[in-house]
Parts: structure tokens; C-alpha cells; sequence
């Protein structure tokens, strides 16, 4: 049984997941070239990879026509918003193999109300919860959960919000707050009266993991656990935002148990959309949180995570590219078997990896920009990975601030401690004004010894760097 390998790529995005899909492919065997589209130029700092300025993530004959223009064997989409579009849709429409869902099955991210359902007919618990057109009956459920045996209530906008829709509450007077700033928002043009706006949830306590499975519409293959922090500040504390940095693996979800959790979780959800019509073609995010009761089911997004991702793709042992064109084509499970993969888990490699996210000033609510980003360069000397997210050229290898989260920087190390410490002393050589940052990714866990951590290149930590030093 042969693997079939996809020549040439296109990565739909340009963030730090599509760097790090692109920084993944653009070296696999078989794979002669990848190009982001739009990307941007710190993508193309990668001088591997190639970008595509010009192209719209959300038009559909555009990204057709890219990429055809570049012969592509395979189109993977990263972020929701195209998803959501249907350029997925499009693109199978015009034969041209593609991961990412379609829009009905990308729904299963897109409103928190339909997760809900499908994971109700399949059977895979999640907390209490109700979906909610009208303010009142909205309230109404949410005081009924924050009652004091309950122990608190969770508030989720039904669509859409960049990983910043939730907001978790100790109190009904905080989950009415939130509430009036879901219905504030008038409804999206043409939608119905009782469409839901809200999904009101009972609270739930316990880690939260992410489990990502690459998904052919049948079948799982699943990448290791990994966790998210969401929380802008030290200890889980501060506004929501899409990430502040990701860890992997996870202590208390070793990788070994991924595989339970593909069977109870992504294969039931995967044969419910198919028994409805809408396979899922793509990454099967399932959000979950590890409760003394088990796991249960958070949410699911129809992507790979930003940023588990940038931390996910250096830990895999094996190619990525022929798997993702299988699942576009439907044959999953014959290229595991082809790519000699006994179970539904994606193989290792036993090293531990740390992401720490850098973010401008002002983020998540508004984020400055323009600011000159010095020490790229340092940090990859010193053996981290930087992945762009929210960069702009500046001239001469040089980058500045052009977003919320700006950059990525990711550390491998033989065991979380030691991946720990090598992302910070990377992460400490990059600088720009107002820089943001969590100095406690993976800090609960990883402890305070750290065995066969990097030794310290170029400037030592919390040295003063010129603005204008290189990338």
C-alpha cells in the first residue's frame, strides 16, 4: 500500500498556525513547495516558503483560481472565518482537494447551540446548558444555575468571537453583565427571531485540554493532548483572549489516553454530522475540561487550535502532508495503515514542548500597533521556533507590531521543566513596546527542575536590546 504525497500545498491563513502548518509541510518529503495565502512577510522570512499577498481568505473563486494558478495537490484551511464562508465548499466544487469542513459541518464551531445538539445526539456529555433567543429567558436559566449548589454558570455568545465569547461567572450579577453585552450586539442582518444568540452552561471545574483528530468524514487520527491559556495574565487571570501560549503533553491526559478519547468523543460527533449529510472533512477540535468525573466536552472548533498548534506540529514524529491530503480525499484510515500507524493516534516524539505568545499593548481589546520587534533573531539562535502571527515589515530583516498577538515562540526540551525554561529564555531575547506576555505557560506543571535545557545564546535575559537591532 502506497502513500500518496502531495507535491505542492496551499496554506489559507496568515497567523501563527499557518506559519507553523507551512514551517511543518515545507519540509516533509515529497513536498516541493507551500505557499500561505495571504501569509504575510514574516512567513516569507522562512525563505522555504512562499506567500500570496494578493489572495482573500474568504472569496472562493479567488482562492480557486490561487490555487490552480499554482497547481496546488492540496489546500488547507486554518482559520474559521473561511470556514465559515464555504470556501471549503467552493473549493471541493471545483475538484480540488481540500481540509477544512464544509459550512454545515463547520457549524459545529460557528454556534455553540448546534454543538451542543450534535453532541447531544451522539451521545458525548457536555454541561447542562440551555440556547437562548431572549434576553429574559436567557437570565431567567442563568440565575437558576448560579444558585449556590450549582456553583456558577458559564455565558457563550452562539457564533463566532475569535476565542473571546466566554465569559466564565462566579455570580449572576456578573453573568447578566454579560448577557446585556451578548444582547447589546444587534443580530446578524437576515438571521430569525429565535435563532439563539446565547448558550447559558452550568459551571464545570477541572484543567481544560485540547484534543485535536485529523478527520476524513469517518475516521480519527488524533494529534497529542495539549493545553491553552486563555487568560491574559498570570495565573488564569486578566480578559479572555484567542491564546497567551499552549503546552504539551499534558501530565494529567497523557498522550496514551488520546486514543479512548477519539472513540468517545470525535468518532460519535464525526458519525452523527455524517448520518445528517454534512461530513467532517478537517481538524476536530474537542475542547475539553478533565472534571473528577472525566472528561467532558467544552466545545469543539473545526480547525486546528492557535496556538496548540505551533506547539503540536514540533512534537510530531512523522509527515503531516499525506495524512491531511488522505482525509481530503476520504482515505484516512488506509493511509494510517500505508503510513504504519496501528492506532488513532498520530506518533510522537517524546520530547515536551512550550509556546509563549507575545502580544502588543492594549490586546485583547485594542491593540497598538507599529512598534519596531527587536531579538527575532536572538531567540532563534538561542534554539526557540518564532512563529508570526501579527507582524509587519519594517525593512532591512526588520518586523514590527501589526496585530493583536504578535508572535509565537516555541522550545522543545526532553521534559516540560526543560521545555519550559528554554521557551522563556527565548521569549525573554524578543522586545517591543508594550509587550505582553504570561511568564507562567506550563509553570504549574513543569516544576522548578529542568533536565537538559538550552544553554543560553546571544544576549542574557533582560538585557536592554536596540530597536533596531535584526529580526
Amino acid at each position: 500500500m502506497t502513500l500518496r504525497r502531495p507535491a505542492r500545498i496551499m496554506v489559507l491563513g496568515a497567523g501563527g498556525r499557518e506559519h507553523a502548518l507551512a514551517w511543518k509541510l515545507v519540509g516533509e518529503s515529497g513536498v516541493q513547495a507551500v505557499w500561505v495565502a495571504p501569509g504575510s512577510a514574516g512567513i516569507a522570512s522562512d525563505g522555504r516558503i512562499g506567500v500570496l499577498p494578493a489572495v482573500d481568505p474568504l472569496d472562493g473563486p479567488g482562492v480557486v483560481d490561487a490555487a490552480r494558478a499554482q497547481s496546488a495537490d492540496l489546500v488547507v484551511i486554518g482559520p474559521e472565518a473561511p470556514l465559515a464562508a464555504g470556501v471549503a465548499d467552493v473549493l471541493r466544487a471545483a475538484g480540488i482537494p481540500v481540509f477544512g469542513p464544509g459550512a454545515a459541518a463547520a457549524r459545529i464551531e460557528t454556534s455553540k447551540a448546534f454543538c451542543h445538539e450534535i453532541a447531544a445526539a451522539a451521545g458525548v456529555r457536555m454541561a447542562r446548558s440551555g440556547a437562548f433567543a431572549r434576553h429574559d429567558e436567557a437570565l431567567a436559566f442563568a440565575r437558576e444555575l448560579a444558585r449556590p449548589a450549582h456553583g456558577g454558570v458559564v455565558i457563550k455568545a452562539d457564533g463566532l468571537a475569535a476565542g473571546k465569547g466566554v465569559t466564565v461567572c462566579d455570580a449572576i450579577e456578573q453573568a447578566a453583565l454579560a448577557l446585556e453585552a451578548i444582547f447589546a450586539i444587534p443580530a446578524p442582518a437576515g438571521e430569525p427571531d429565535d435563532s439563539p444568540r446565547v448558550v447559558v452552561e452550568e459551571r464545570l471545574y477541572g484543567p481544560e485540554a485540547s484534543l485535536i483528530a485529523l478527520c476524513d468524514g469517518r475516521d480519527a487520527l488524533a494529534l497529542p493532548p495539549a493545553r491553552d491559556h486563555k487568560r491574559l495574565l498570570d495565573g488564569d487571570l486578566g480578559p479572555n483572549t484567542g491564546g497567551m501560549g499552549a503546552y504539551s503533553p499534558l501530565i494529567d491526559l497523557p498522550d496514551d489516553r488520546a486514543e479512548a478519547l477519539v472513540a468517545t468523543v470525535h468518532r460519535p460527533i464525526l458519525a452523527e454530522l455524517a448520518r445528517r449529510g454534512i461530513p467532517f472533512i478537517g481538524a476536530l477540535y474537542a475542547g475539553l475540561i478533565l472534571t473528577d468525573d472525566g472528561p467532558v466536552l467544552l466545545e469543539c472548533n473545526a480547525r486546528f487550535g492557535d496556538p496548540e498548534t505551533q506547539v503540536l506540529l514540533p512534537r510530531l514524529a512523522g509527515d503531516l502532508a499525506p495524512l491531511l491530503l488522505a482525509a481530503a480525499e476520504g482515505r484516512l484510515a488506509e493511509a494510517g495503515i500505508a503510513a504504519g500507524i496501528p492506532g488513532a493516534m498520530l506518533p510522537s516524539r517524546p520530547e515536551a514542548a512550550v509556546g509563549i505568545v507575545l502580544a502588543a499593548e492594549g490586546y485583547p481589546v485594542a491593540p497598538k500597533q507599529g512598534d519596531p520587534i527587536a531579538g527575532i533573531r536572538f531567540a532563534e539562535q538561542a534554539g526557540g521556533l518564532v512563529f508570526h502571527a501579527g507582524t509587519s515589515p519594517l525593512g532591512d530583516d526588520r518586523f514590527q507590531t501589526a496585530g493583536g498577538r504578535i508572535l509565537a515562540v516555541v522550545a522543545l526540551g526532553p521534559d516540560l521543566p526543560a521545555a519550559r525554561l528554554n521557551a522563556e529564555r527565548c521569549a525573554e531575547r524578543v522586545g517591543f513596546r508594550g509587550l505582553q506576555r504570561r511568564n507562567d505557560i506550563a509553570a504549574i506543571v513543569a516544576g522548578s527542575s529542568a533536565s537538559g535545557a538550552a544553554p543560553l545564546d546571544g544576549p542574557p535575559p533582560g538585557a536592554t536590546i536596540s530597536l533596531g537591532a535584526s529580526r
